[in-house]
């Protein structure tokens, strides 16, 4: 396996770079010192030679590309989350076989999410209760994909849980709320709130560039596991206001049909290998994550 150490100044393409994830990660890599350039989009759904060309002297590949997936699952946005995670990387893969070897990138490190796991479970990165839905096959067949790399190429992926940050959609969505005393549970509150803070994202990612050297899947997700509960209080506290109130899921799936389980019904996921290999989180639980975020 080529798992030579990714070294400052050395170019870092990525696909889905103008995206929120991508903004973060382009961010990280420049201020470690790496050339750090864009795939198009375009190249991601035309002709392979010329993605190829793209690719040739990159001495890593971060694979991003995907819309969002938290919107109503009519049958043209299905198709559209699928292919825009799952043709891609095979077209990035395919792109990849037709480098010479000596053109072909070290490392391919790509994002992946928790929603491969059944809800309401516990999971490491060894579980293979996976969810049935549409959500557990857009992960599933997004990995496969990736598995076709050639064989010497380092492969790195990262299910990546809730992201909370500054940028976060999540945190902009529920910032007002909050602030005017609204903030609410969602249904009983038990369920997993499987979260990670955007730093930590992105400096997950340059750790697997440049000090990971073998093959892996790990779970991206906050050491301190908490509930939807957890996080309403914790949240509400950060923002000095109350939080007595209850969002049954209803309103969720009046909202967003089948795609509300995303918000409704989550898996419980370990992190425990990826410190195991020693990656240090910088926000390993929620209220460190809050701190950082409302301040």
């Amino acid at each position: 396996m080529n798992t030579g150490t990714i070294k400052k100044n050395q170019k870092i393409k990525i696909t889905g770079a103008g995206g929120y994830l991508g903004n973060l990660i382009s961010e990280e890599f420049v201020k470690a010192g790496y050339k750090v350039s864009g795939i198009n989009r375009n190249l991601l759904y035309g002709d392979s030679d010329l993605l190829k060309n793209e690719l040739k002297g990159a001495d890593a590949i971060i694979n991003l590309a995907g819309a969002p997936i938290l919107q109503r699952w009519t049958n043209k946005n299905k198709g559209t989350i699928y292919t825009s995670r799952i043709t891609t990387t095979q077209k990035l893969v395919k792109a990849i076989h037709l480098l010479l070897p000596h053109q072909r990138p070290k490392k391919v490190i790509s994002a992946s999410a928790i929603g491969i796991y059944k809800t309401g479970e516990y999971h490491d990165e060894n579980s293979n209760r996976f969810d049935s839905g549409f959500v557990g096959k857009v992960v599933l067949d997004w990995e496969n994909a990736l598995e076709e790399l050639p064989e010497n190429i380092q492969k790195n992926v990262f299910r990546i849980g809730l992201v909370l940050g500054k940028k976060a959609k999540t945190i902009q969505y529920l910032l007002l709320p909050f602030k005017l005393g609204l903030g609410a549970t969602i249904g009983n509150g038990k369920q997993a709130f499987p979260f990670i803070h955007e730093k930590d994202v992105a400096k997950a990612f340059l750790w697997a560039a440049e000090k990971y050297q073998t093959t892996a899947t790990f779970n991206l997700t906050a050491p301190k596991e908490i509930t939807n509960k957890e996080f309403t209080k914790a949240f509400a506290k950060s923002l000095n206001r109350p939080a007595f109130l209850f969002i049954p899921g209803l309103i969720f799936r009046l909202l967003y049909g089948d795609a509300a389980k995303l918000i409704t019904e989550s898996p419980a996921v370990s992190s425990k290998k990826l410190l195991e290999s020693g990656f240090h989180f910088k926000y390993p639980d929620i209220d460190s994550a809050l701190k950082q975020i409302t301040s």
